[in-house]
Parts: structure tokens; sequence; C-alpha cells
């Protein structure tokens, strides 16, 4: 059962990520620290500067001569979109969309990007792909997914401050209508800012499941812009099922780089995807810094969009990297499982066990209104036909069920 529900904000004041609140680990489950139960003043550093805010260039494609395909054997991608090499506005983050968000984009996109430099002669890179589908995404017939803004659209790429960009995408049949490159400045740090703050939970976890609550960055703490996202929370019912995906953002980000990486995220996803938030329910770093994603409360049942068919009862954990060939690091590995752990301790789930969920969508492995047994802990992958969350990070859930299990107490 979903339930929508209107909160009057909470005022809580705090600085951007110079300063971010940490929700404290603690060992009663979801009871807040004092300053986070009242929400709480944090003190403003006056010599911060004022921030920028977040900001999107949307760039129409335009049309390309054909494309040759890397293999000879195949003819060229006849329908082609794109941009010639140019000078943007500064971004560090960016994708593709399409109008039709039901549409997929059957072939491939490929970007150049030009590193930010004062002289406006800054490196080119390589041609890099993107992700041609993004299937970390609201269920289809949803409100969020039919809504008058969604649109569909590649995964997006973090490529760190650049001021140039060169798109090609082509397909051997049609193109979806309406592509445009969407080019997301994260903004900067600044000073405090009132944001509204779901009321938290205050069931106590499981006694037979419960698991230490890590820290977890708010969302003032990575400097959310609460104006963009809708005002009101979507909660599901029990959540019985973590699943974990990669954000298939690539790996060229430091840790101090991570509150501005998931802004422009979440930029993306409510201003390019025209959901209703950002998709995850909790992002992690490299470093294993846990971060809340979408509002509505880090203890309560909140409607994610990451998993098409499965985002009723269940929670989106997403590594920030790509880890298609890449080995995620230890610290990283353990912040899934601590936030996994906690999370399905709540409601009393075993993170070493299994969970029956039923698709609320087509377009899954699963067609809608059928019953599949999950691991408690699952990738993207075994809910779609996704390489979500690559290879290397999947190869490790076995491991993140037992870390998971044994925070929980049951080895």
């Amino acid at each position: 059962m979903i339930r929508f529900m209107r909160i009057s904000p909470i005022s809580l004041i705090g600085t951007g990520c110079a300063a971010a609140l940490l929700l404290q680990a603690t060992g009663s489950g979801p009871t807040a620290t004092a300053a986070d139960a009242a929400g709480a003043v944090r003190r403003t550093d006056p010599g911060i500067a004022a921030s920028s805010a977040p900001r999107t260039t949307s760039l129409a494609l335009e049309a390309l001569a054909p494309i040759p395909r890397t293999d000879r054997s195949a003819g060229p991608l006849t329908a082609t979109r794109g941009l010639a090499a140019r000078a943007t506005a500064g971004y560090s983050l960016l994708g593709v969309s399409w109008d039709d968000p039901a549409a997929t984009l059957d072939g491939s996109v490929q970007v150049r990007t030009r590193a930010a430099d004062r002289s406006g002669h800054g490196a080119w890179s390589d041609w890099r792909a993107l992700a041609a589908d993004d299937e970390d995404r609201p269920d289809a017939g949803s409100a969020e997914q039919a809504g008058p803004r969604a649109r569909g659209a590649t995964a997006p790429l973090w490529v760190g401050p650049s001021d140039g960009v060169e798109v090609r995408a082509g397909a051997a049949g049609a193109l979806p209508a309406g592509l445009r490159v969407e080019l997301v400045d994260p903004g900067t740090d600044g000073p405090a800012v009132a944001v509204p703050q779901a009321p938290q939970a205050r069931a106590l976890p499981s006694a037979d499941y419960g698991a230490p609550r890590p820290g977890i960055v708010t969302r003032a703490g990575w400097g959310a812009d609460e104006s963009i996202r809708e005002p009101d929370f979507v909660y599901t019912g029990t959540v019985k099922e973590v699943f974990v995906h990669h954000t298939d953002t690539g790996n060229d980000y430091t840790c101090a780089d991570s509150p501005k990486l998931i802004r422009a995220i979440y930029q993306y996803h409510v201003q390019s995807n025209g959901w209703r938030d950002i998709g995850y329910n909790f992002l992690v770093d490299k470093c294993g810094t846990i971060y809340e994603g979408r509002a509505g409360g880090v203890d309560r049942p909140v409607l994610g969009a990451h998993t098409l068919g499965f985002n009723t009862d269940s929670s989106g954990v997403a590594a920030l990297g790509t880890f298609d060939s890449d080995q995620p690091v230890k610290a990283q590995l353990d912040g899934i499982a601590e936030i996994a752990a906690w999370k399905l301790g709540l409601t009393g789930q075993d993170a070493g066990s299994t969970v029956t969920l039923v698709s609320a969508s087509d377009g899954s492995r699963y067609p809608k209104g059928t019953a599949h047994t999950f691991n408690t802990i699952s990738g993207h992958r075994d809910a779609f036909a996704t390489d979500c969350p690559g290879d290397d990070l999947y190869g490790h859930l076995a491991d993140l069920r037992a870390e998971a299990s044994h925070l929980q107490g049951r080895q």
C-alpha cells in the first residue's frame, strides 16, 4: 500500500557541505540525536561565501552525418544526432534526455568534454560512452513516471569542472524525439539555509535483527535545494528488501566531491528526468560515507525511484561510481552493509535471508503481478535486465549479506 502524506516543514538551520550535518551512529536504532530530533541549529561560519545554486543547461542535439561503426561488418548508424564541439557554461555532470519517458534509445551515446580552464583552452577528453538507458527509475505507469515533466534519459556521467562539450548519438533505427544534452552545474557550498525536514519515526528496531545506526549525512549536509523537489512525501509498506546500485557516474571523483556529485545527480533526476526527487534512498561514496537520498525520513519507508517494478517495500542504496571493471573499496562496501543492516533491522528483516515481492510494473525481469523471491540484499540486475551494480560490485553481494547479518548479530 502506498500512502501520500503532506507534512508541514520543520525548519532545520544548517550550513552547506562545509559543515555537513551527520546523524550520529547510536546503538538505539532509529532514535535520533537531540539535535536531529529537534531540527536543531548548527553554527554558520561567517567566512563562507554565498553559495551558487545548481543549474542545468539544456542543448538540443542536431542532425549529424552517419556514424561509422567500429565493427566494420555492420553498417553505419544512420539515425544520428549530436553537437559539434563547442564552448558551454560551466558544468560537472552531463547526460542526454528525450521527450518520451517510456521510449528507449537503442543505440549509442558518446560525449567528449573540455576541462574548465581560465584561458578557455582546456584539454579535451577522449570519447566516453553514456549508458544509453537509465533503468534506475520509477515504475511504469506511476504518477512519477507519467508526470508532465517526465523524460527519458541516459545515466548521468560525472566529468568534473568542464566548459565545453561534443556529443554524438546514433542508432540503426529511429532515435527518440527531443534529444538534448543536459549539462549540470552542482553549485557551490554556502551559508545556512532553512530546509524542510520530515518527522522521524520512533519505532524501535527488531530485537532479533536490530543493527547499530550508522552515521548519515543529511540532505542539508550535502546541500540539497529543497525547493526543486515535490513538497510532499510518499511512503510504501514495510521495507523488506534493499536493492544495491551503482550510480554509473564514473569513478573520477574525490570524497570531497561527493556532496557536489550527489547534488548533480539530484538536479539531473528532478530537472532533467522530471522525477519528484532523487531516485535513491541512500548513497555511499568511496570513503564509506553514507548520505540521505530521497526526502521523507531516513527511518521511514520512503518510496524511491530506483528499481523498476520493485520500488514498493524496498530501499535503494547506490554506490557512487561505476563498477563494471573497477573494484569497490572496502570502506564503500562496509558503508553499504551498515546502512542495509540498519534499514532492514528497523522492520525485523534478516539481512541474510530472502523475501518475496510482487512486480508492480511490466518492463522488469518479472511481468506485472508476478511474485519473485529475492535475497533480502540484492543487486539491481536481479530485478531488471541491466549491468547495474556492475560485475565487480555484484560479486561482493554475498560478502555484503554476511557482513550485514553480522551487524544484526546473526553471525
